[in-house]
């Protein structure tokens, strides 16, 4: 690890089982990892290759059956429901393939929505999601309905509402997985910039090589097992 960032998670002998038909499916096995503050992280995989279930335990989501997350040197398994609520409102945002819009809500309302669960006062809200879709270009698109914007650009609210109480860490779970490829790397190109400019942790999962690479750090998931890209 440099000298110049420090450890914000670390994931010790993490694994995950669960309950099937033919008995006890393993997802993951024995994950241990460290994701230093600022830098971009891509974690490769296959569909049904675990990165998924991987990226919601980072977000306090979803439990280990054994092993252990830490962020910040603190355990989340330990974190009480309300402290795993308050910690994925404060310090996380989430991105994921489908954009989990409300369709009965404007644009803005919708950026606003988590901020406005979180406590903050309604105006606040809207007036700080009026900032965030700026940021990423939608400022126009502010009072239409969700269910007129296409993909690209519920997405890219998807991203506003994510990054709009500014967390420490951008969570992104195949981003680009249901836009063309042009519309793709548009959005990538936001995140990115999210990261370098913004200095917001990134952790992606994919099976997009292309979009992997431009990660300052890849890895892979076979078999419910970490590895550096391209090797066994």
């Amino acid at each position: 690890m440099s000298d110049s960032m420090a450890e914000l998670y670390r994931v010790e002998e993490l694994g995950k089982t669960v309950s099937g038909p033919a008995g006890e499916l393993t997802i993951l096995s024995g994950l241990n990892l460290t994701v230093e503050e600022g830098e971009s992280l891509a974690i490769l995989g296959a569909s049904g290759s675990g990165k998924s279930t991987l990226l919601h335990m980072l977000g306090a989501l979803d439990a280990p059956t054994q092993g252990m997350v830490y962020f910040k040197g603190r355990p989340l398994g330990e974190m009480t429901p309300a402290e795993a609520a308050l910690f994925r409102n404060r310090q996380l945002g989430f991105v994921f393939q489908f954009h989990h819009l409300l369709p009965e809500f404007s644009t803005v309302e919708n950026v606003a929505m988590q901020a406005i669960i979180g406590g903050m006062s309604r105006r606040e809200a809207l007036e700080r999601a009026e900032v965030a879709l700026e940021s990423v270009g939608l400022a126009a698109r502010r009072d239409h309905n969700v269910t007129t914007l296409s993909g690209g650009e519920r997405q890219r609210a998807a991203i506003a509402r994510a990054t709009l109480l500014c967390p420490e860490v951008l969570l992104a779970d195949e981003p680009t997985g249901n836009l063309d490829e042009k519309t793709g790397n548009l959005v990538m190109d936001l995140l990115l910039e999210l990261n370098r400019v913004k200095g917001m942790t990134l952790v992606v999962v994919t099976h997009n090589r292309e979009l992997a690479a431009r990660m300052g750090r890849r890895l892979e998931l076979k078999s419910g097992v970490l590895y550096d890209e391209g090797r066994l």
